[in-house]
């Protein structure tokens, strides 16, 4: 009688005519297979086709199957897949631990709970399965219809000022960036003071005496996950970008200079922020520790259990009070080994392509001028307040000899001192000792009016939305690009945000940005096919800036002299 066994391997069934055939063939492959840890029993994998087989809609990862759904247009999208275990009870404020195995399959689809936060920004649409300390979860997006395939990866962090924000967005959704090939990825991190908050007690049992910088490190978790993991949804694990927009961008900063993400990535790209120079941080640890220390006392928390027997909703309530102090980023010892921009200017970061920019109009007089009229007086009142006897050579720089002119120069040194000049420190140091090629932007294409439907709405700080009763006047419409409006552009959702009445031209500028931005994932170089030319800088010599409109060039960097008079304020 004649026998036809089958071994199941991870990539298909080996079909053998005989006993003798199977076991010669197939104690080799155990043999090897015993090298690499636990084998499953041939008979076994015979009789359990899901281990040989899944659905075009499960994946297997580390910790078992996942079941994900189908859009429309072929995606395959995992939402709600957990790379950390819950941090709560004694795992609030640590590391994050490893996810335990389940068993069967688990359902990814319906998004995570978003991080620990209070409603801050009117631009953020969530989609999330509410709010919860339980919130280390990414969501996927693929084309790959086997994991066979080996698709660039992009791993996207969101913005909010490290206080709110979630992978769930829908100007974050991936399946814009996945039609075009790519597997693309979400991941939220810890916020506020359950992401950030240092304390001696935490610093004394974290085994590294430091404490500090939970947000960060579920990222670095994150993208190894990712390095774990990816390949079953198709993606290579050596051709990971990472990516994302103000804190999510300083977030990319952050992971280019820590040992926890090393060899994790091979791309970066950065919209609007860094940690380099940046009022944001970090901070040396004792600072740290020390706000950390005056925020347990303002809430009668005498100790660390006191402080994690608190329920979430109160420290998150506590911690947002107007007045307390903003917990940061840390140089802990372990995720930051010492200042970001040091570790750049040594040449310790990681050394990979860079694409970077910033808007045009990241932040409003007002940030400069609190409610005084930005008038010419009232600016180099403020200039003279903030630099002293360097006030003429500011004002040289941002010249104000006329209430116009003072309105843009205010425009201009706000948005310089909120973001852009940190983001141009991190693309100047890395053009100097990183040795790869940086891809420099400005995005200067202002949103379109709102749409009818948001009535009397004026647009608000950081891309958000206030609605008004109809009786004050209305804000001047922007000049500029504000900070965060290059988001949907660039990940190819402007449809998914209704405010705005997108034109024909805002589609063209999307079109473009998000053709750089897939081409530099692909390749590490933005350029291709029907696009303007995108100079690399590298080394010394004049800078290119690619400005970004609906006609979009390359220019030679303008304003060099202003962030190289900032860079020596900063540094006094």
């Amino acid at each position: 009688m004649t026998m036809t066994l089958r071994l199941a391997t991870a990539d298909s069934q080996l079909v053998f005519p005989s006993v003798r055939s199977w076991l010669k063939t197939g104690v080799k492959l155990l043999s090897g297979l015993l090298l690499l840890g636990p084998v499953v029993s041939p008979m076994v994998a015979a009789q359990t086709p899901k281990l040989a087989q899944l659905a075009p809609t499960q994946v297997r990862v580390a910790e078992g199957i996942l079941e994900g759904s189908v859009t429309a247009a072929g995606i395959r999208e995992f939402k709600g897949v957990p790379f950390g275990a819950p941090p709560v009870g004694e795992l609030r404020w640590k590391e994050p631990q490893p996810v335990p195995a389940w068993t069967g399959v688990r359902a990814a689809k319906q998004f995570g709970p978003r991080a620990m936060q209070l409603p801050l920004y009117g631009d953020m649409s969530f989609r999330s399965n509410g709010v919860s300390e339980d919130c280390l979860y990414l969501n996927v997006w693929t084309p790959a219809k086997t994991d066979r395939e080996r698709l660039p990866v992009l791993v996207y962090f969101y913005g909010g000022g490290f206080q709110a924000g979630d992978g769930s967005e829908l100007r974050y959704d991936g399946e814009s960036m996945a039609r075009r090939g790519i597997v693309t990825v979400t991941v939220n991190y810890r916020l506020g003071v359950f992401g950030f908050l240092a304390h001696p007690e935490l610093s004394r049992e974290s085994g590294h005496n430091g404490s500090g910088n939970y947000g960060f490190m579920d990222q670095s978790a994150a993208l190894r996950w990712v390095q774990q993991n990816i390949a079953a949804f198709g993606g290579d694990p050596r051709q990971v970008t990472i990516g994302g927009e103000s804190a999510g961008s300083m977030s990319v900063s952050a992971q280019m200079v820590t040992p926890l993400a090393k060899n994790t990535f091979a791309r970066a790209i950065g919209e609007s922020g860094s940690m380099l120079n940046t009022s944001f941080g970090p901070v040396p640890l004792s600072e740290a520790e020390q706000a950390g220390l005056s925020f347990a006392a303002s809430i009668g928390a005498p100790s660390l259990a006191a402080l994690r027997a608190l329920p979430a909703q109160q420290l998150l309530e506590a911690a947002g009070k107007p007045g307390t102090p903003r917990l940061a980023p840390t140089i802990d010892g372990y995720f930051f080994l010492g200042k970001p921009a040091e570790i750049f200017a040594a040449g310790q970061q990681a050394r990979v392509p860079l694409l970077v920019g910033w808007n045009s109009q990241e932040m409003s007089p007002g940030f400069l001028l609190g409610k005084e009229a930005p008038t010419a007086d009232n600016f180099r009142a403020a200039v003279q307040k903030l630099y002293g006897r360097r006030a003429a050579e500011a004002l040289q720089l941002y010249p104000a000899a006329t209430d116009a002119q003072a309105e843009q120069a205010a425009t201009d040194m706000a948005g310089d001192r909120f973001i852009a000049y940190s983001t141009w420190k991190w693309a100047d140091a890395h053009r100097q000792t990183g040795g790869q090629p940086v891809y420099r932007y400005l995005f200067a294409r202002p949103r379109p009016a709102m749409t009818a439907a948001m009535g009397n709405a004026t647009a608000g700080l950081a891309g958000g939305v206030i609605k008004g009763s109809g009786a004050a006047p209305k804000a001047p419409a922007a000049t500029g690009a504000v900070h965060s409006a290059e988001i949907e552009y660039a990940l190819g959702n402007l449809a998914t945000n209704k405010v705005y009445a997108w034109t024909p031209d805002d589609y063209k500028v999307s079109e473009t940005l998000q053709s750089y931005f897939a081409n530099f994932i692909k390749t590490g170089n933005p350029n291709g096919k029907g696009l303007p030319a995108w100079p690399a800088a590298q080394g010394s010599g004049p800078v290119p800036v690619l400005r970004v409109d609906v006609t979009t060039k390359a220019e030679t960097e303008a304003h060099r002299a202003r962030y190289q008079f900032l860079d020596q304020a900063f540094s006094k």
